[in-house]
């Protein structure tokens, strides 16, 4: 009489074997909100490092660990691709903006220290999104117009200006000192993300050093301040508490 084991189907087993090594692109591309962001995270690193034309939608396939087809399936081309990566960007800075206004307008301290907050609030921000940092300066030194045709990029610094006033109580009417101000915060913040390597280097700091991050708060921090105790020597709409 034959063996219970001879009479099971040949290929039970190997569909079990077959059913855990499913490739990880498989499983991935059964949950298309992962796959979504897989494919946002993968491009936002490729574009930054290697700028957009050098990019192509395969090469985010393959970095997401998706098929190649799948970047197109999801966002139609690299065109949109790259807008929804800038776009996802965007927002990460309006809600940071946000964030950074609702602490310190519950926090009741003085414009000097709320300005030490959003320095390191800031510095802290680019430093953990440098591929942020790296999008727009390509975008800016390149021909490309996306960046003019996004209403959320408008829309993110004009409120990121306005909480700037708010919290340090700038006059309302006064928008050019705030805006130096904020574009002082923005500047002293991004270069060391960008010219690490070169300036920094060549200047003897290293970014990678561990007190450099705290060293480079302090340093905007005192010269922004020095600004504002500037502008408030000449001017009472500032108040200090």
């Amino acid at each position: 009489m034959l063996s219970s084991k001879l009479l099971q189907p040949p290929f039970q087993g190997l569909a079990r074997v077959a059913k855990t090594a499913l490739p990880k692109t498989r499983e991935r591309e059964r949950n298309p909100e992962r796959s979504r962001e897989l494919i946002l995270d993968a491009a936002e690193q490729l574009f930054a490092e290697r700028g957009y034309e050098e990019t192509s939608l395969a090469d985010v396939g393959r970095s997401a660990g998706v098929s190649r087809a799948t970047p197109g399936y999801f966002f139609g081309s690299k065109a949109e691709l790259h807008r929804a990566v800038l776009e996802r960007c965007f927002a990460d800075v309006r809600r940071a903006v946000r964030e950074g206004k609702a602490r310190a307008l519950a926090s009741g301290q003085t414009p000097e220290v709320v300005l030490a907050g959003a320095v390191a609030d800031y510095a802290d921000f680019v430093a953990a999104r440098p591929n942020f940092v790296r999008l727009i300066e390509r975008e800016a030194l390149s021909d490309r117009t996306v960046l003019e045709g996004m209403p959320l990029r408008l829309a993110v610094w004009q409120e990121a200006l306005a909480a700037f006033r708010q919290e340090l109580g700038l006059d309302i009417s006064d928008s050019a000192e705030a805006a130096h101000l904020l574009l002082s915060l923005v500047a002293l913040t991004w270069f060391p993300i960008v010219h690490g390597r070169t300036f920094l280097k060549a200047v003897g700091l290293d970014p990678a050093a561990p007190d450099f991050a705290e060293q480079r708060k302090r340093h905007i921090a005192t010269l922004l301040l020095g600004a504002l105790r500037e502008r408030a020597s000449n001017s009472s709409d500032w108040t200090r508490s």
